[in-house]
């Protein structure tokens, strides 16, 4: 028991020292066996998603592509069953999320330590299959043995103790962790909503596609959208219509917080008391709102106690390392791949002393009941739901359980939206009164009357009245005779109107000038006449026939056409809507 635990701190510090050479990020963090089993449940439930299929897995499934999950990296011989379905799938899904998140886990450590070791022994710390062992949770230890675990599951009423301690532990540990390692999606879920944000599921959800969108992590979405609002200004403002307006409220006080710890990690430059701080203000916001006697509360105090003294010991064991490695010269500058290099030296010592302790939660023994660890009614700390990581991951877009609704209802309902309604009558204008229709634009239509001589006038009370065809003959052979004096001589000729017509055009075109002048005497001759003719066809000629609409005549010569006064759209029916 102590062979492989010392064999498992010797790997990974081994690792810690070397990493730079077979990492990107020196920052990057460790998953231990219960981190490696919830990102493979998240990884199965996205593989059933993207088969078409519901955001959820069964426990049997998890717990056997664990089985084949930890055979196949740790490179054993499989066992007699049946190689899982879709298993290429699951394992790409798990490797993608823990590269996003800069996440390793401890099948990769072993695989790394054989080539950061320096010592040539053939025999290494652990062996593959004692990790097979550790990982599935087959070899008794002591640690394993003193962990108490209920019998049955709790309910959500009464939480069980030992499960609220370690969702309480697990919340700490990854507000620690986004200080180390801001890339860890697990990490954030975790403390999203914790203490109550008011950023459940649908919070969750639009983050998630906020940094789908931009490819970057879960931390960075939710940070930048808040930098933009606090600091860009109106013209880098997001959108009124983002997704992540809903949310700014519970959004900024996250990164407040955060902020909060990032000053206190930055101020302090004992790692003992700089951590003591970061704990006493993560307990602060996990027991805001608890009794004495509640069992968070009591959970976060015991806690925070431990990892205090976790802290200050490793504090202690570092500084005694340093101290005997001293040979009295002054200490070069911080190498290349020094942790915290591309910031300030404040709190670099803290983030050394936060790594170690982090290290050691992931090389604590997994947890025996897999369904308590799994479940998704995992105990409401202090949020509005509980901590479960798949239940925050999933859409919220879920099934109800309720039968959807008919296809011929559906169809219905959408083609009574797709119907154009009905325009109901408005009234446009003040002169609506005179409009028909709404189809004809007011200021397009085309009134039909031929000259100004036909349109009627306020003196005259009586209505409007149409003019019988022989009166309407001879009020154009008028107005021809008035236009051009040729057309006199021209009266017996069948072809009188277009001869009139033709020699209008050619006097217009040698005089344009004479008969401009002359057509406003014209026009008020032909006025006068027409009013006497139309009086006398308002008393005689519509006795014995009934009115009936005039068709349009057409008027001969351009210069009659040019002298044509045009009227207001409207202005005839308004006028006879007076008379009446």
């Amino acid at each position: 028991m102590e062979t492989l635990e010392v064999g498992l701190k010797t790997m990974v510090k081994t690792f810690r020292t070397g990493c730079h050479r077979v990492l990107q990020s020196e920052r990057t963090t460790i998953h231990g066996a219960d981190g490696m089993l919830m990102v493979l449940q998240l990884a199965l439930a996205e593989v059933n998603k993207q088969q078409g299929r519901e955001f959820k897995v069964a426990l049997s499934d998890v717990l056997m592509a664990w089985k084949h999950l930890l055979l196949n990296k740790l490179h054993l011989p499989p066992h007699n069953s049946a190689r899982l379905e879709n298993y290429d799938l699951i394992l790409e899904a798990y490797e993608s999320f823990l590269k996003c998140s800069n996440t390793v886990d401890l099948v990769d450590i072993l695989s790394m330590y054989k080539q950061l070791r320096v010592d040539l022994d053939p025999e290494e710390p652990v062996s593959p299959i004692q990790l097979f062992e550790f990982l599935s949770g087959n070899m008794e230890l002591s640690e394993l043995l003193d962990s108490s675990v209920p019998s049955t599951p709790f309910s959500k009423g009464r939480p069980c103790i030992s499960q609220v301690k370690m969702a309480v532990r697990r919340v700490f540990c990854s507000y620690l962790d986004l200080l180390v390692n801001s890339k860890n999606n697990l990490a954030l879920a975790l403390t999203l909503d914790v203490p109550s944000r008011a950023l459940g599921r649908v919070a969750f959800t639009d983050i998630k596609h906020a940094a789908h969108k931009n490819h970057t992590s879960l931390f960075l979405a939710v940070t930048s959208f808040v930098r933009a609002i606090q600091l860009g200004g109106k013209g880098y403002a997001p959108a009124e219509s983002d997704p992540l307006r809903k949310h700014l409220k519970g959004l900024s006080d996250f990164v407040q917080f955060l902020d909060n710890l990032e000053e206190i990690l930055g101020e302090i430059p004992d790692p003992s008391i700089c951590g003591a701080r970061l704990l006493a203000a993560v307990r602060t916001v996990l027991v805001k709102g608890c009794s004495n006697g509640d069992v968070v509360y009591a959970a976060a105090e015991e806690t925070a106690k431990d990892l205090t003294e976790r802290i200050c010991q490793i504090h202690q064991t570092q500084k005694q390392a340093a101290n005997g490695n001293r040979t009295g010269i002054s200490p070069a500058r911080p190498k290349a791949y020094a942790i915290n290099h591309a910031t300030a030296c404040g709190g670099r010592e803290t983030v050394k002393v936060l790594m170690a302790l982090l290290d050691e939660e992931a090389l604590a023994p997994p947890c025996r009941n897999k369904a308590d660890l799994l479940s998704e009614d995992q105990p409401v700390l202090s949020g509005a739901e509980g901590t479960s990581v798949l239940t925050l991951f999933r859409s919220p877009e879920v099934s109800t359980g309720c039968s959807p609704e008919p296809l011929r209802n559906r169809v219905q309902s959408r083609q009574v939206l797709l119907k154009p309604k009905v325009r109901e009558h408005v009234l446009q204008s003040q002169f609506a009164c005179t409009y028909k229709d709404d189809e004809e634009p007011p200021l397009i239509r085309v009134l039909d009357f031929s000259s100004t001589s036909q349109v009627p006038s306020c003196v005259h009370p009586a209505p409007k009245r149409q003019t019988a065809p022989e009166v309407d003959a001879d009020l154009q052979t008028e107005r021809s005779s008035v236009d051009d004096p040729t057309a006199n001589t021209t009266a017996e000729c069948p072809n009188k109107e277009q001869s009139g017509a033709r020699r209008g055009a050619a006097l217009g075109t040698k005089c344009g000038n004479a008969r401009k002048r002359g057509a406003g005497n014209n026009q008020k001759i032909e006025g006068k006449g027409s009013k006497r003719k139309q009086v006398d066809s308002d008393k005689h000629g519509s006795e014995n026939q009934p009115p009936r609409k005039k068709p349009p005549t057409s008027v001969s010569g351009k210069n009659v056409g040019k002298n044509k006064k045009k009227l207001i759209a409207g202005q005839g029916k308004l006028t006879s809507f007076f008379r009446v």
